[in-house]
């Protein structure tokens, strides 16, 4: 079998191509990219069914052919070019839906993967997904967790920060049950008033 130079040459381009366009940060051209390697793919997948020949159907000839195409390699270029258009589709929905929120065409950087990149790869505590009330020796979650502002904040702050929180919740039931007791001390006597008249 021989393949075609010049349509290997073209595959091998456009999927270059496509590859150069998916690295792009803007939707529209992440779109293009993606159809030109679907093209330069299903040009390889035809060079790899080998030259042309007659239908796949009995009793069926094309010119002077002595052999039979290969029709899986045919089917094998539809189901991809159904895949890329539902893939194309979905890709321009995902742009219509990034234009509408933010009227630009470009993909942003995450601000959780910037952390992660900024990461001392030697000290896995310093993870930005890391709760920072976790014990540094054992690596089980404190009583702290929900205390913590992950902002590297210490676990002694986060201590006096808990506990500031208790004595102010505890103040505020003792004012509040103190207010009720007076309401109704108060309901006691004015009752008390009403049936003396």
């Amino acid at each position: 079998m021989t393949a075609d130079f010049a349509l290997l040459l073209l595959a091998g381009i456009l999927s270059a191509a496509g590859v150069y366009l998916l690295l792009e940060r803007a939707i529209i051209k992440i779109l293009l990219g993606i159809m030109i390697l679907s093209n330069g793919v299903n040009l390889l997948i035809l060079a790899a069914g080998g030259a042309p020949g007659n239908p796949p159907i009995r009793d069926r000839t094309w010119g002077d052919n002595s052999i039979d195409s290969d029709p899986l390699s045919q089917a094998m270029i539809l189901t991809a070019i159904v895949i890329t258009a539902g893939v194309g589709a979905f890709i321009l929905a995902l742009a219509y839906r990034s234009y509408q929120f933010t009227t630009v065409d470009e993909v942003a950087d995450d601000a959780e993967d910037t952390k992660i990149a900024q990461r001392s790869p030697t000290d896995a505590w310093s993870a930005p997904d890391r709760d920072a009330s976790d014990d540094h020796t054992t690596g089980l979650p404190t009583e702290l967790g929900d205390h913590v502002d992950y902002d590297d904040e210490d676990l002694e702050e986060a201590e006096a920060e808990a506990a500031a929180e208790a004595r102010a919740e505890a103040q505020a039931r003792a004012e509040t049950e103190a207010r009720r007791i007076d309401l109704r001390e108060k309901r006691y006597k004015d009752a008390g008033k009403e049936e003396d008249l």
